[in-house]
Formats: C-alpha cells, structure tokens, sequence
C-alpha cells in the first residue's frame, strides 16, 4: 500500500471512533513509524509503506482510536521551540502553557543572573524552555512524582541544560530550600467534582494527579501561593497557570499572602489563563 491509501484507512476508521483529528493524527503517527516528517508524508503519496511499518502503524492507529493522545503514542511534544520527551507520567505540554514562558521573557527581558523556581515541574517543558533563553539564569523544579523528576531530567539532559538545573522529589510544604527571584507554577487546578466531564484523552490517560485540584480546584494552588510567599524575594514575580473560572479566588489568594496583582492574561479561547503578581 502506498502513503495515501494507508492514511485513507486509518482515517477513516479513526473517524468511526469520533477522533476529530484523523487526518492529522494519523499523518504523525505514520510519519513516526517510518521516521520522517510530516512534510514527507503530504509530499510523497504514493510512496509506498513495508508491511512491517504498515502493521506498527496499525497498532498505533489502534490505541489512538480508544483515546490514546498521539502525544503519548510517540513519546514526544513540542513546546515553545523546542521537542520534549514525555510519557503517560507528565501532563502533555499545551499551547496554552506557552504563554508562561512568553511572559517570564517579557517581564525580564534586561534582567539576568534570575533564580527561578517550577513547582510542578512535570516534563520541565516551562522551566526548561525558559532557561535555553535565558543564558545566565538557573532554576530548580520540584515534583511529587518521582517519574515527572526522571523525564524533566532527561529532557534537561537532551538540551544541555543539567549544569543549570536541579530537580527535587519532594511536596511543595516540605520544599524549603532557597530564595527566588521568579517562581512559576501550572499547578493541578481541576475541580475534582468536574474531572468525570473531561475529554476521554484527557482523563483515561493523563496523570491524575496533575489534574486534581480539589473540591474547589484552588487546593494546590493555595498551597503554591502560601510557599511562594516565603520563598520568593521582595519585589520577585509569582507566575501562576488558572482554570477560566479561578480569577477572584485566586486574585484573593494572592493579596492575602502579600501579592500585587499585576496582570492577568487570557488564552487562545479568551479564558483566563494566567495570573502575573509580584511579592510587595
């Protein structure tokens, strides 16, 4: 069978399982199996695929079909300009995130030499994004998974950044280490009543306890801010990730533990999305 026919079937089967993005998915995964892009995939149609790719290819077309993210299935994700490994352990990264790298530039566009700490640092792909572009500045990330800790640090690892990083398995009340100039957070902020309501991709495979935020969804995230408030420096920025509807409770939060509300900035979809406040 040729390229065209292969994407073709997987398409269509795909779409009998009601993924919205056969095409694509399957364009990826192919393009995984036979070790190319996906420009070669548009570009060569009527290539022809070996019966021992076409059959890899298939098993992966079947567990995208029972929700699987394609994320998972080839073990990688692109996030700001960079490739991160990642695997069921660790949140998939999201375009959405990646306004938190954007502003962490923005806001210290002429400052260097920065201390800058991730809690919740999952794949690393903030932290770690931020330090490739940010030459002088080093960080620490913290997580209760001690998988998260191993796939952070073998991303470090693959961008060359180990020198500048240390990773910690630990819980945010029992990290006391340090004095920071930046810390960042996209931290569990799902309602634990509104989990059952997610994408089946989302719940039945991403780990739960980095979508789990309580009964409110502010359960971690107040634990964040509290932390935040002993370990940040006067006048240091706290960067935090919200769900749509968190605005006022966290925007309280923040003010009661000595936090200045500079700004807070909205998603693709115009939600909420991330809250800027410094430590006055």
């Amino acid at each position: 069978m040729n390229i065209n026919s292969v994407i073709n079937e997987s398409k269509i089967f795909l779409k009998k399982s009601f993924i919205k993005t056969a095409q694509l998915d399957s364009e990826i995964l192919l393009a995984e199996v036979i070790n190319k892009n996906r420009e070669y995939i548009i570009l060569n149609q009527n290539h022809t695929v070996n019966k021992e790719s076409y059959y890899q290819f298939k098993t992966l077309v079947e567990q995208r079909s029972k929700g699987k993210p394609v994320a998972y299935l080839v073990g990688k994700k692109d996030f700001w300009n960079y490739q991160f490994q990642i695997n069921e352990h660790v949140l998939i990264p999201r375009p959405d995130t990646e306004i938190i790298v954007e502003q962490v530039l923005k806001i210290t566009k002429f400052k260097s030499n920065l201390m800058i700490l991730d809690i919740g640092v999952g794949s690393g792909c903030i932290l770690l994004s931020v330090l490739k572009e940010k030459k002088n500045s080093r960080g620490i990330g913290i997580d209760l998974s001690k998988k998260s800790v191993e796939i952070s640090k073998l991303n470090a690892l693959n961008l060359g950044l180990l020198n500048r990083l240390k990773i910690f398995k630990t819980d945010v009340d029992n990290f006391n280490f340090g004095k920071y100039d930046l810390i960042i957070s996209n931290p569990p902020y799902i309602n634990k009543l509104d989990l059952k309501y997610l994408d089946k991709d989302v719940i039945n495979f991403e780990p739960n306890i980095a979508l789990d935020g309580g009964l409110e969804g502010i359960s971690v995230i107040s634990k964040v801010i509290n932390k935040s408030s002993e370990l940040i420096k006067k006048k240091g920025k706290l960067i935090l990730e919200i769900s749509f509807n968190q605005r006022e409770k966290v925007k309280k939060l923040l003010i009661n533990k000595g936090f200045y509300i500079n700004k807070i900035l909205k998603d693709y979809a115009k939600n909420d999305r991330c809250i800027i406040s410094t430590k006055i």
